[in-house]
């Protein structure tokens, strides 16, 4: 008796080993594939998942594993969660555009080149704006937006014969490990969760799962090509946001931080750029509902509800 052997496909993650890279990796062997991260780090299995180093700027051993692989993720880029100096500036775009130009030569060497090559992007390209955008809105201006255009510019500049191409433009990413929702978190209970600044700057959040979701739905959806405002439907207000969180967090008040304390605990306590917490983002994921997809948490109340719980 022959007992067939079962070959999985293969997720290939770049830069995969962060909380978001984690997480997506977990739910992508979840869902039965099998996950390959490239990594700065050691080669090394963990938890089901090989890693495989590269420096993200070189091709090298690595680019092995995307030849039969059945998708490339790419969500390589040094946190913009940092103070702005001129060196953090270029390597934020160094590590953006070089991981993304590499990736393309890798992916022009293959015999059987993966099906979907899915690029993280952000939805900071729409600049510091209070009117809602959409995918073909105008950009803004500041460093962020050149940052994202490049970015943008260089993914889109090889077309892949054999691959798709999609582009998430995140936004706020909510989830338990850390990121924006722990460092509010922390303000709610230090009692300083009041809004920050004015309040009326827009958070354009999306819930960890619907980020899964989002990126196996652009895996899997042939249909799926282009730019994607990968964001809930229902952006908030700061004011509101914080309203939302301390009662998922069940704290009757907080005070609020005027923007120049605001500004000041970031660049001192948290060591990062002054006011990325008072910029507004305001996003709809337009071809996301256009194109019929169910988010699973529509609602900031309800996704805080799930995630303060956990």
């Amino acid at each position: 008796m022959k007992v067939g052997i079962i070959v999985l496909k293969k997720i290939v993650l770049a830069g995969g080993s962060g909380r978001i890279g984690q997480s997506l990796a977990a739910f992508l062997i979840n869902k039965g594939f099998s996950v390959t991260v490239l990594t700065r780090g050691h080669t090394r299995v963990e938890e089901g998942v090989r890693y495989v180093h590269w420096d993200a700027r070189t091709l090298g051993e690595w680019k092995k594993e995307l030849d039969g692989s059945y998708a490339l993720v790419n969500l390589t880029g040094k946190s913009i969660y940092c103070i702005h100096t001129e060196r953090n500036k270029k390597e934020m775009i160094r590590s953006r555009y070089y991981s993304v130009r590499v990736l393309q030569k890798a992916l022009e060497t293959c015999e059987q080149p993966p099906q979907a090559f899915v690029q993280a992007g952000s939805i900071a390209v729409y600049g510091d704006t209070h009117h809602m955008c959409i995918e073909d809105s105008p950009h803004g201006e500041g460093f962020l937006v050149k940052m994202c255009e490049l970015w943008e510019k260089a993914f889109f500049a090889v077309s892949l014969a054999n691959t798709r191409q999609v582009m998430l433009r995140m936004g706020t990413v909510l989830q338990t490990e850390g990121g924006t929702l722990k460092m509010l978190e922390q303000l709610v209970n230090y009692r300083v969760g009041g809004k920050i600044g004015s309040g009326m700057q827009y958070i354009s959040w999306i819930h960890i799962d619907d980020v899964h979701k989002l990126f196996l739905r652009a895996i899997e959806d042939q249909s799926m090509g282009g730019i994607y405002n990968a964001v809930s439907p229902q952006p908030v207000t700061n004011k509101l946001f914080m309203e939302k969180l301390r009662k998922a967090m069940r704290k009757s008040w907080g005070i609020q931080v005027p923007a120049p304390i605001a500004s000041l605990g970031s660049y001192l306590l948290a060591g990062i750029e002054p006011d990325l917490f008072l910029k507004s983002q305001n996003a709809l994921p337009y071809k996301l509902i256009d194109e019929g997809y169910t988010f699973q948490f529509n609602h900031l109340e309800a996704a805080l509800s799930d995630l303060i719980k956990k």
